[in-house]
């Protein structure tokens, strides 16, 4: 294969820059992707627009879950494949990834399709949000669900494969596009009164061409990698299945779980005003700065675990494992620091008021140096998946936000009201950072017996 020197024998702070780098360029452009629709469409200054388009986010970010399963899970196992040199399987477990997406998001947009209304009614939608939610829904979900789904799946087995200049030029791309389409189709090209039907439409069709970027991609690579556009859906071996869906699943659930924590903030705050609700949102944007950058680190390092792990060279899967760890917790303590040091300039850069902005940098103090302690529990989901423990992954989920951010953050709220809930990020995450670490130090040393390479 052409990036077996990248996984072999390249010095690991190089290899992990060339993975990590372009990861990370993509998730950050992804971090201003998201806000696009949601920022255009606010220009309409209509709040059932705004309303209805939040709603049906919702229902849109559940294919960024399904793509999970697949990506990852195809991803990872993929790439222990190849680590164990078993090209065959490999290829097949790529193909299967493919075609098992591109079903499973078909079957997710008949469903969206046939229960459309009710299914915004059960979000909240009233009289006169419905038909602005069913409009984003049809064109982003329905019309745009096969795309959608396998422009994230189709990265990540570029990414696992050594790729990750391509996977990452790829997701930028589509990334850009729909911010420069949004626009151009809601006040341009269609009339007054239908710019959620264009923020649709323009999510849609990036995600079309999007796709066609990585069915271009994958054709260059087919000769040099276990990569193909598959023409059938590939068998996999039953243990071959169990790894792909007992990694693939958790990292799913991890994202609803994540918005589950960001629902339930925000459902806390309401008790406690409009302000506070207002400056706690900028907040959360600011921190996806060091975690979205966290993120890259650690989908940068997953395929060089992965490959590493499958040969069986522990020594090398660890330099890699200890260099992501301390690029991620290094870069967040810094961003800590600098939110601490420039809470109200940072704060005051998203919003003119005076309150918002007192408010907002006493939560930024407050929530920022749970950043690192974050990004440990980060990494060691990241290595977990990496190295087919997808259980302890799943685990490590439910501990963190089912455990101790939710109950704490209702516990701590109830006994000191907006303090409490503004510090219980640090004691949930610093107590669960001790709890992976637990995890990570008997996985590593039910390895510590086997042949190091």
């Amino acid at each position: 294969m052409e990036n077996d020197n990248l996984f072999e024998s390249m010095k690991p702070a190089r290899a992990l820059a060339k993975m990590a780098l372009p990861t990370i360029g993509s998730q950050l452009i992804i971090l201003v992707y998201n806000l696009a629709d949601i920022w255009f469409i606010g220009r309409t200054n209509d709040p059932y627009m705004i309303g209805a388009s939040s709603l049906a986010v919702t229902v849109y970010l559940a294919a960024a879950a399904l793509a999970n399963i697949f990506g990852v899970g195809g991803g990872t196992l993929m790439v222990r494949l190849i680590g164990e040199k078993k090209t065959d399987d490999a290829r097949r477990a790529a193909s299967y990834t493919v075609t098992a997406s591109a079903i499973a998001a078909l079957v997710f947009s008949l469903v969206v399709l046939a229960f459309t209304n009710p299914l915004l009614r059960l979000l909240g939608a009233g009289e006169n949000t419905l038909a602005y939610g069913r409009q984003y829904l049809l064109t982003t979900t329905v019309i745009g669900g096969v795309p959608t789904v396998l422009s994230m799946s189709m990265p990540q087995l570029l990414r696992n494969v050594g790729y990750s200049k391509s996977a990452g030029l790829g997701v930028a791309f589509g990334s850009l596009l729909n911010i420069a389409l949004d626009p151009l189709f809601m006040f341009v090209i269609l009339p007054k009164g239908n710019e959620v039907l264009g923020a649709g439409i323009a999510t849609a069709l990036a995600n079309f061409i999007s796709l066609g970027f990585f069915v271009i991609a994958f054709r260059r690579v087919r000769d040099k990698s276990v990569l193909t556009i598959p023409r059938r859906l590939e068998k996999l071996g039953g243990e071959h299945k169990k790894s792909f869906y007992s990694v693939g699943i958790p990292a799913a659930v991890a994202i609803f779980l994540f918005d589950l924590v960001t629902i339930v903030i925000n459902r806390l705050l309401v008790d406690h005003g409009d302000i506070e609700l207002a400056a706690m949102g900028i907040v959360l944007k600011l921190e996806r700065i060091p975690i979205n950058v966290g993120l890259g680190v650690c989908l940068g390092m997953v395929p060089l675990i992965g490959y590493n792990f499958g040969s069986r060279n522990f020594k090398r899967m660890n330099e890699f494992s200890s260099l992501a760890r301390i690029a991620v917790v290094g870069f967040s303590a810094i961003c800590a620091v600098l939110f601490w040091v420039f809470a109200k300039p940072i704060v005051g850069a998203f919003i003119d008021d005076e309150e918002t902005i007192r408010l907002g940098a006493e939560f930024l103090r407050g929530r920022c140096f749970a950043l690192p302690f974050m990004m440990i529990g980060y990494h060691v989901v990241n290595f977990m998946n990496a190295v087919n423990k997808g259980k302890i992954s799943f685990l490590l989920a439910i501990i963190r936000h089912i455990v101790l951010i939710i109950p704490i953050m209702l516990i701590l709220n109830k006994i000191w009201g907006l303090n409490g809930l503004v510090w219980s990020q640090i004691v949930s995450d610093s107590a669960n950072s001790v709890i992976a670490c637990v995890f990570m130090h008997k996985v590593g040393r039910s390895m510590s017996g086997s042949n190091e390479g």
